[in-house]
């Protein structure tokens, strides 16, 4: 069911150090003014948490999640895995996050959200993507829901337009309607994200118009830029 959501205010950040995908955010989110888009390294971004697109291992050897790595050290990956273990017992599902403390001052905490199942595959004709963005947020809700006002902003890569191969506009459109989709519904956890999602997004063509519009950026924003 669709619900009116009262959430703390929640600051936005995308970057990417690929230009073709910041182009494409800035057409797919151009009627969403409070979201920040930057051409850079999400490393530069200080907010509060950082999203990593993943693999349901949560095996940080390719793509963003290297660099993360590489960043922040090692110990990052033992404990997005041993979180992933605990909370679904070795293996994240695609449309799920883990939210681990980074170890770090920035950002203070690390999301892993699978785009892929396994390394460096691709899912380009996938809505992982879009599973993945909403759980990102997901997880954003739950920490905060457990420890409120702990994250108050967000930095997120281009998911699965890198290892994942998925097309710089399909990227953006796929992440503004996760994003979406997030403020639109209410989910009681994962499972409940990933049934409610996958049922507003496929067989989209045989939605109305109505929703066809409503899960996909407005015209207006997907002829600029």
């Amino acid at each position: 069911m669709i619900v009116d959501r009262v959430k703390p205010q929640l600051k936005v950040v995308l970057a990417d150090v690929n230009a073709e995908v910041v182009q494409s955010w800035r057409a797919a989110f151009a009627d969403t003014p409070d979201i920040e888009i930057h051409h850079g390294s999400i490393l530069d971004q200080q907010v509060d948490a950082w999203v990593s697109p993943t693999n349901s291992r949560g095996r940080m050897d390719g793509g963003v999640d290297a660099v993360i790595k590489r960043h922040l050290g090692a110990g990052i990956q033992l404990r997005v895995q041993r979180a992933i273990r605990d909370q679904f017992g070795g293996t994240l599902p695609v449309g799920s996050a883990v939210c681990v403390p980074s170890g770090a001052v920035n950002p203070k905490f690390l999301i892993s959200t699978p785009t892929m199942v396994r390394s460096a595959q691709n899912v380009s004709e996938t809505l992982n993507v879009a599973l993945a963005c909403a759980a990102a947020f997901q997880a954003i809700h739950m920490q905060n829901e457990r420890e409120p006002g702990s994250i108050t902003s967000v930095a997120l890569v281009g998911m699965g337009a890198a290892t994942g191969r998925v097309p710089a506009r399909v990227c953006a459109n796929l992440m503004w309607t996760g994003y979406t989709l997030f403020n639109d519904y209410s989910f009681q956890d994962y499972d409940d994200l990933r049934k409610t999602i996958n049922e507003q997004l496929d067989d989209l063509e045989s939605h109305s118009e109505e929703t066809r519009v409503r899960i996909t950026p407005p015209e207006s924003s997907r002829s600029r830029g």
